[in-house]
C-alpha cells in the first residue's frame, strides 16, 4: 500500500507528514522552507517519488467561527495548483488548532522555545494527518 503525504502550508514554510503503508499512524517528516512555489512544488514531487505516495492532504485553516479567511484561500489555491502539478489526488482537511496542539505538544515534551520553531510546523502537519487518517 502507498503512504499519504499531509502538508501544514504556510507562507514561510511548508510542514510534511507522512503516514504509514496501512494509513494508520501520521509520522513527521520535514519542513520544506519556502523559497519559492516552483522549488516548493518541485520537493513535494521528489517526497512523494521517494515515500511512494498515493494522495495528499492539504491542511484547511478555517477561522474559529468556520469561515474561510485569507489562509484558506491561499491554502486551496496551493492545493488545486499540487493536484495539476503532482498529478495525486489532493484533499483539503481542517487544521484547525493543530498549530497550538503542536506547540503544547512540544512543550509538554520539554522541547527548547527555539527548537520548536523548526520543529512546529511538520509536528502540526503530523496532527492534522493523523485527524486526517483517524477519520477513514
Amino acid at each position: 500500500m502507498a503512504r499519504i503525504l499531509g502538508l501544514d502550508f504556510g507562507t514561510r514554510r511548508c510542514g510534511v507528514a507522512i503516514s504509514d503503508p496501512m494509513h494508520i499512524i501520521a509520522s513527521t517528516h520535514e519542513v520544506i522552507e519556502i523559497d519559492s512555489e516552483k522549488k516548493l512544488l518541485r520537493r513535494i514531487r521528489e517526497i512523494c517519488a521517494e515515500m511512494e505516495a498515493e494522495r495528499i492532504v492539504v491542511g484547511l485553516p478555517f477561522n474559529m467561527d468556520g469561515s474561510e479567511g485569507a489562509s484558506a484561500t491561499a491554502s486551496k489555491a496551493f492545493a488545486k495548483k499540487l493536484a495539476e502539478k503532482i498529478g495525486l489526488p489532493v484533499d483539503m482537511w481542517d487544521e484547525r488548532l493543530s498549530t497550538k496542539s503542536a506547540e503544547a505538544a512540544l512543550i509538554e515534551a520539554g522541547t527548547r522555545r527555539e527548537k520548536r520553531k523548526g520543529l512546529i510546523d511538520k509536528v502540526a502537519a503530523q496532527i492534522m494527518l493523523q485527524h486526517y487518517l483517524d477519520s477513514k
